[in-house]
């Protein structure tokens, strides 16, 4: 079996990936009954607004509500209002936005429900600052540990010290109310109280946790940061603490079923898949390496998988920032893999995110193949220098091979199919 059009068979594999993780079954699986007083809802996340859209079209009761998402990725609903904000690093808006979700909650009682829609990116979506400290000091914060290269769960451990809303402290202002999270996951091994930084859901890191995770990646964080999480009440509350004994949390969607979805469209195609891991984590540069060097041992030795097959890979890898240029991990991810596979004819890429943004420009992702690195050349371009430089997004677009499919309405982190044929 020849896959005539890879790319084509790339993206439909990505497409049934971002299908399987569509919120609207996941909500209407997990709706919960219905209270003797309120309903509110809260929202976060690049996902949080087609979840809220999601959760309306399921809903016959009386509902109200709030949902903050990235900009440009708003959809339309009637009863839970929609505001927009920016990701990756925070502004006035997610201020504003965090703001009227804590004032929302404030005042229920025991005969309340909040049911929380929190996906990725709630974290800067959701600026909340405690303390002493400003949002510049959490702007500070979100760009020191973008550029840190630390993985999600320790940014998010530091993120949740520094905060009013995060580490179950939504849910906790809203006590006596009973809360419901349901959660689109973007962290690998899926924990609820990870994604956007655990607003409704405690997590187990301790401030403790936090500082020591500073030093290990050697985060340079404003001093006044510092001497707010070395202080006792920046403690983020217990998952054991009797306010959230009556809540519930579920995992409505998340990369390990994206992967199975598209591994189903694969084989109905033809080719074999082989899903490697839903919870790859590290620099994406070196992820690329070992995923190259299966692709080539695939390629021309039939093992440990014999070919024709596509490899399939999530988690959330990171880029530590070294240059100037302009990218995202999974365009990081594919520069690599595209220099180490430069002349192996029969090896074709894609990697994306599956929320429709990888970095801070308007493409997903982009494709990669053998010719990549050989076409930038002959444009008078290095490969190596342009990943040295952080600058995957300018290489794939001087070849035309950026992956621009726009904001998919949900986020479980990285999508990459690798095809050997």
């Amino acid at each position: 079996m020849t896959i005539s059009d890879p790319r084509l068979f790339l993206t439909s594999l990505f497409n049934a990936a971002v299908r399987a993780a569509d919120p609207l079954n996941g909500i209407r699986a997990h709706l919960p009954a219905k209270p003797k007083g309120r309903t509110v809802v809260v929202g976060a996340g690049k996902g949080s607004a087609q979840m809220a859209a999601a959760l309306e079209s399921c809903w016959d009761g009386p509902l109200e509500g709030v949902a903050v998402t990235r900009y440009g990725f708003g959809a339309p609903c009637e009863r839970i209002e929609i505001i927009e904000a920016a990701h990756p690093v925070p502004d006035a808006a997610g201020l504003v936005a965090s703001r009227r979700l804590l004032k929302l909650v404030d005042g229920l009682t025991d005969d309340d429900l909040v049911i929380a829609l929190i996906s990725g990116g709630g974290s800067a979506l959701l600026p909340s600052p405690a303390g002493d400290l400003s949002v510049e000091d959490e702007i500070a914060v979100n760009k020191s540990l973008l550029a840190s290269g630390a993985p999600i769960s320790a940014m998010n451990t530091i993120r949740k010290h520094l905060s009013t809303i995060k580490g179950g402290r939504l849910a906790a202002a809203a006590y006596p109310a009973r809360v419901v999270s349901l959660v689109v996951s973007d962290i690998p091994g899926d924990d609820p109280a990870l994604v956007a930084s655990g607003p409704t859901v405690p997590g187990r890191g301790t401030r403790s946790d936090a500082l020591d995770l500073i030093r290990l990646h050697r985060i340079d964080l404003p001093a006044a940061v510092i001497a707010h999480i070395e202080q006792p009440q920046s403690e983020a509350p217990r998952p054991d603490d009797p306010r959230f004994a009556r809540n519930e949390v579920h995992l409505i969607a998340s990369a390990g079923v994206s992967l199975e979805a598209a591994a189903a469209v694969a084989r109905a195609a033809g080719i074999e898949a082989a899903i490697l891991s839903d919870a790859i984590e590290g620099e994406a540069r070196e992820a690329a390496h070992v995923h190259a060097a299966l692709a080539r041992e695939v390629l021309f030795r039939n093992r440990p998988f014999a070919k024709p097959v596509v490899l399939l890979s999530g988690g959330e890898t990171t880029v530590t920032l070294r240059g100037k240029g302009k990218g995202g991990r999974n365009s990081e991810f594919l520069l690599s893999l595209a220099i180490d596979i430069d002349g192996t004819s029969g090896i074709q890429a894609i990697a994306a995110d599956t929320d429709g943004i990888d970095g801070s420009e308007d493409n997903a992702g982009a494709f990669a193949d053998a010719t990549t690195a050989s076409r930038l050349r002959q444009m008078g371009l290095v490969p190596a220098e342009m990943l040295k430089n952080n600058d995957a997004w300018t290489a794939f677009d001087a070849v035309g091979d950026l992956f621009v499919p726009g904001p998919t309405g949900t986020n479980v982190n990285d999508f990459r199919a690798i095809l050997i044929q």
